[in-house]
């Protein structure tokens, strides 16, 4: 029996640095009146609450939500009435000014010089650099074309990964490159949430868009979690009506019908335990 569902954010539940539609808001209203839900992303805690926080409806169950910002290294709950962190994990200066040192270097070996950019290209998140080929402020259209393949970040990564032996450094978003302390990736972060939930990692499922080798949702996978992957926000939402299908005390006909598009993608995790 699953216990939480645990989400990337940026591809998954929404499109890269935009906010939640109004049916995922709806979506994952009903999936907290089964289960206990989490989101995990490289995005800091600003962003969480102006994509995420910020588009639920007021009938959401947030006492059943965590929400893990840069990867996991921050965690926050809903307690008294507020979103409070439960911890935060945050580079020492030596570590920042080697990693914006390295990220310098490296665009220059590889020559990725992007010819428009929309604000600020490196990012400090406080427990988490992160690089927007395009500038945090970039359209999603332009994201969306500049590197569908993961092509160009791999680049990128593979000369990032000689000058920072120490970190790790994985892929997110549209465009982004994401770097943390070594050991530190969702699979860090979805470890931590067990020990502060007190849900087994065998009891969670892992829902994300880039489950794939080098992929900043791959450590989940990595880590035995069962997990789901999606292309995209709608097929996100149909892998959630799914789940309530599935997890909801004697669903109703109605129920199954609606889910029934995303059971061949989620039987193989859920079947068993529906």
């Amino acid at each position: 029996m699953k216990h939480l569902i645990a989400f990337d954010l940026d591809g998954t539940l929404a499109s890269s640095k935009q906010p939640l539609d109004s049916a995922m808001g709806e979506a994952l209203a009903d999936l907290l009146d089964v289960v206990d839900v989490a989101v995990i992303s490289g995005g800091d805690w600003f962003q969480f609450k102006k994509q995420l926080v910020s588009r639920l409806p007021l009938r959401s169950n947030i006492a059943h939500m965590w929400l893990m910002p840069t990867s996991g290294t921050k965690l926050y709950t809903h307690v008294s009435g507020a979103w409070r962190p439960v911890y935060a994990e945050l580079f020492a200066d030596d570590e920042r000014h080697r990693i914006l040192r390295a990220f310098d270097a490296a665009l220059e070996a590889t020559g990725f010089v992007s010819e428009a950019v929309w604000g600020e290209r490196v990012e400090d998140r406080g427990s988490q650099i992160t690089f927007s080929a395009l500038g945090q402020q970039a359209p999603i259209d332009a994201k969306e074309k500049w590197d569908p393949d993961f092509a160009k970040r791999k680049v990128i990564q593979r000369d990032l990964r000689q000058r920072l032996p120490g970190f790790s450094i994985n892929m997110g978003g549209a465009t982004s490159i994401d770097v943390t302390r070594e050991g530190v990736d969702k699979a860090y972060g979805l470890t931590k949430l067990q020990g502060a939930s007190g849900i087994s990692l065998d009891a969670m499922l892992f829902v994300g868009d880039a489950i794939f080798p080098g992929g900043n949702d791959y450590p989940a996978k990595i880590l035995g979690l069962d997990t789901v992957s999606v292309r995209d926000p709608r097929e996100t939402r149909a892998v959630i009506d799914a789940i309530i299908a599935c997890l909801r005390p004697a669903p109703t006909v109605g129920a199954i019908r609606h889910a029934s598009a995303a059971n061949d993608r989620a039987q193989s995790v859920l079947g068993a335990e529906a």
